[in-house]
C-alpha cells in the first residue's frame, strides 16, 4: 500500500531538515503568506512608507541645523517648519510601523494556528507504535517552540532583515551622492565585516543552542513522565530517586546554557567592536569635512543620523540572525514530525467499509512487532455475525494483538483480516474504526468530567442517550452519590476514580458509540464480582444484536460465548463452546480448573470479605 500524505499548508519536499537552508525555510513558509494576500500587500506598503519617511528624517534634521546658522530673518521661519516636518516624519515612521505590525499580525497568528493544527492532526495519523514510544513532554516542547519560531521568523525576516538591507543600499547611495565614495566604502566594509562575523560566529554557536534545546526537552519529558506515574513513584518510595534523575538532566541543561551564554558574550563583543570602528571612521571623515569647509554642521549631523539609523537596526540584525538560527532549529524539530510518514496508511481512493452483517474473519494471519519474535502464526478463525466469540490463553500468547490488528493499529506481515468479506487494509481506516467499539484493559480517561468522558463516545449524542449509556454501564448509583454527580472531574488519566469506576465509564462510552462490532479486552478485569455480574448482564443484552469479541482472563465471564478460541504462543490450539472444551480436557480445561481452584482458595481464606465499589472519589 502506498499513499501520499494529504498536501496542506507549508508541506514542501525538503531533502533534510537537519540541513535546512534559509531559502528552503522561506519556500516552506511562503504558502502561509499567500493565505492573506491583501494583508501582506498592505503591510508591505506600510513598510515601504516607513522606510521612505525614516530616510527623509536625517535630511530634515540637516536642514534644521543649517537653518539655525542662517541670518536672523530666516531663523524663525525655516527652523520652525523643519521642526514641524521632522516631528511629523517621526510620528509617521512610528505610526506606519505599528500599522504594518497590526495588519500583518493576522498573517503570523494564522500561520501559527495552521501549522500547529497540521502537526497535531498529523500526530494522530501516526501509528500506535510511534505513540507507545513517544516522549510526550519533548514533543509538546517541540511544537510550542516550533510555532513560536515560525511567528518570529515570518515577522522579523519580512520586517527587519529586508528593510535593513534596503536601508543599507539607499544610505550608501545617499552618502555617495551627497559627499564622496569613502563614506560609502567604509559603510560597506563595516557592514560586510559585521555580517560575516555574525554569520560565522552564530553558525559555530548554533550547536550550543541545539544542545540546550535537546536537554530542555529531555528534562521536561522526564518531569512529565514522573508526574504522570505519581502513584508508582509513591509505591516504591522513589521521590529522592526521581528528584536526582531530574536534577541530573537539569545540570546538563545548565551547562549547555552556560556555554550558550559565553558564546553569546563573544559574539556581542565582536559586533560592538566592528560597529565602533565603523562609526569612529565615518565621524572622523565628517568632522574633517566640517573643519576644511567642504561640509556643514548640518551635513555632519545628517551623516551621524544616517549611521545611527543604519547601525541600530544592524545591531538588532545580529540578534535577529541569532534568533532566526535558533528558531530554525526549533522549526526543524517540529517539521521532523510532519516529515515522518505513518506506517499504516490508506490505499489511494480506498472505499468506505460497508457493514451488512458484521462478520469477522482472520485468514492465515502472521504478525510480529519485531522480526526476531513472531506473535501470531498463521492464525485463522471466523466470527459469525451477531455471535459472541471469546479469546483466551496465557499471558503473551497474542490475545490483545488480535484486537489491535482488527482495529488496524498495525499492518500484517501476511494473511488477511476481513469484515463482511472486505479486507480491512483496503478500506478507509476512519470508516473501519467507526464500526468497532473497544473497551481496553487499561482505560485512560481525559482530565475532564464524568459526563464529558462518557459523551466522548459520540460527541453529538443527546442527554437522554448519554444517561442511557450511564445506566447500562451501572454508573447511575455511583455518580448520583457524588457531590457534583456527572460533573465530577476524574483527574489526569482518571487517577481520581478507582479502576472499576474507570472501566464502567469506558464501557458507557463505547455503549454510546453504538457500533456493530464490540471488542472487550479484559474489560471487567478491574471490577468486583457484584459489579461484574451487573455489567455482564448489560453486555449480554446489547451483544445480542452485535458481533462481539471478548479477550478474557476470567474464564467465568465467557462461559456463554458462542465460540471460545484458545490461543497459545500465537497459534489457535483449541476452539469450541465452554462445554465442548471442558470435555476435550485440553488447554482450556486446565486453565478452567486452575482458576476454579484459585477461586475456592480465595473463598476459604477470606470467607467474610466482601469487596465493594465505594460511590466516592478514591482520591488516594
Amino acid at each position: 500500500m502506498k499513499s501520499q500524505m494529504k498536501k496542506g499548508y507549508g508541506q514542501h519536499p525538503i531533502k533534510s531538515f537537519q540541513e535546512m537552508e534559509m531559502w528552503q525555510l522561506i519556500k516552506t513558509l511562503w504558502p502561509y503568506l499567500l493565505i492573506h494576500k491583501a494583508r501582506v500587500v498592505i503591510a508591505m506598503l506600510c513598510l515601504v512608507g516607513a522606510i521612505g519617511v525614516s530616510l527623509a528624517m536625517p535630511w530634515a534634521l540637516k536642514e534644521l541645523v543649517d537653518g539655525l546658522q542662517s541670518d536672523a530673518s530666516k531663523v524663525l521661519v525655516i527652523p520652525l517648519s523643519f521642526v514641524l516636518l521632522y516631528g511629523a516624519m517621526r510620528f509617521g515612521s512610528v505610526f506606519l510601523g505599528e500599522l504594518r505590525d497590526a495588519v500583518f499580525s493576522r498573517v503570523t497568528e494564522s500561520a501559527m494556528r495552521k501549522v500547529g493544527l497540521e502537526v497535531f492532526s498529523h500526530l494522530h495519523k501516526l501509528e500506535l507504535d510511534f505513540h507507545l514510544s513517544r516522549q510526550t513532554g519533548g514533543i509538546s516542547r517541540d511544537i510550542d517552540r516550533g510555532t513560536n519560531g515560525i511567528n518570529f521568523m515570518m515577522r522579523f525576516m519580512v520586517f527587519n532583515i529586508l528593510p535593513t538591507i534596503v536601508q543599507l543600499i539607499l544610505i550608501m547611495l545617499i552618502l555617495f551622492g551627497a559627499f564622496n565614495i569613502w563614506f560609502s566604502l567604509i559603510t560597506l566594509v563595516c557592514v560586510v565585516a559585521y555580517i560575516a562575523f555574525s554569520v560565522i560566529t552564530t553558525e559555530w554557536r548554533t550547536r550550543f543552542v541545539k544542545e540546550a534545546n535537546r536537554l530542555d526537552s529531555q528534562s521536561s519529558t522526564r518531569a512529565i513522565d514522573s508526574l504522570l506515574n505519581y502513584e508508582t513513584v509513591k509505591y516504591f518510595n522513589n521521590e529522592a530517586f526521581e528528584t536526582s534523575q531530574y536534577d541530573r538532566n537539569l545540570k546538563a541543561w545548565e551547562q549547555a546554557r552556560v556555554n550558550n551564554r559565553l558564546s553569546l558574550a563573544l559574539l556581542n563583543s565582536g559586533q560592538a567592536l566592528i560597529i565602533g570602528a565603523g562609526l569612529t571612521s565615518l565621524m572622523y571623515l565628517a568632522a574633517k569635512g566640517v573643519v576644511d569647509g567642504s561640509m556643514t554642521i548640518g551635513d555632519l549631523v545628517m551623516v551621524n543620523a544616517y549611521l545611527l539609523q543604519l547601525f541600530v537596526p544592524l545591531g538588532a540584525l545580529g540578534f535577529i540572525y541569532r534568533e532566526i538560527r535558533r528558531a530554525m532549529s526549533d522549526v526543524e524539530n517540529m517539521f521532523e514530525l510532519l516529515k515522518r510518514q505513518p506506517k499504516v496508511q490508506d490505499e489511494e481512493q480506498a472505499p468506505v467499509l460497508k457493514i451488512d452483517q458484521a462478520g469477522v474473519e482472520f485468514d492465515q494471519v502472521n504478525f510480529a512487532y519485531q522480526s526476531e519474535r513472531q506473535i501470531l502464526k498463521s492464525l485463522s478463525f471466523k466470527v459469525q455475525p451477531g455471535h459472541k466469540v471469546a479469546i483466551v490463553g496465557p499471558s503473551g500468547s497474542g490475545k490483545s494483538t488480535i484486537g489491535r490488528l482488527l482495529f488496524r493499529f498495525y499492518d500484517l506481515q501476511s494473511g488477511c483480516i476481513r469484515i463482511d468479506q472486505q479486507p480491512i487494509h483496503q478500506v478507509q481506516q476512519l470508516s473501519l474504526r467507526e464500526q468497532i467499539g473497544v473497551v481496553p484493559q487499561d482505560t485512560v480517561l481525559f482530565n475532564d468530567t464524568i459526563w464529558n468522558n462518557v459523551a466522548y463516545g459520540s460527541p453529538e449524542a443527546s442527554d437522554e442517550e448519554i444517561w442511557r449509556a450511564i445506566e447500562m454501564a451501572s454508573l447511575r448509583t455511583f455518580v448520583s452519590a457524588l457531590p457534583d454527580t456527572v460533573n465530577t472531574v476524574v483527574g489526569e488519566r482518571g487517577l481520581k476514580v478507582s479502576g472499576g469506576e474507570k472501566q464502567r465509564i469506558a464501557i458507557a462510552r463505547v455503549l454510546l458509540k453504538n457500533p456493530p462490532i464490540l471488542l472487550f479486552d479484559e474489560a471487567t478485569s478491574a471490577l468486583d464480582s457484584e459489579a461484574e455480574r451487573s455489567i455482564l448482564q448489560a453486555l449480554a443484552e446489547i451483544a445480542k444484536q452485535r458481533t462481539t469479541l471478548v479477550i478474557a482472563h476470567r474464564l467465568s465471564t465467557i462461559v456463554d460465548a458462542d465460540n471460545i478460541l484458545v490461543i497459545d504462543q500465537g497459534e489457535l490450539v483449541e476452539q469450541g463452546t465452554h462445554e465442548q472444551l471442558l470435555q476435550a480436557a485440553g488447554h482450556y480445561a486446565r486453565l478452567w480448573h486452575m482458576q476454579q481452584q484459585a477461586s475456592q482458595r480465595h473463598r476459604v481464606e477470606a470467607p467474610f470479605t466482601k469487596v465493594t465499589e465505594t460511590p466516592t472519589l478514591t482520591g488516594k
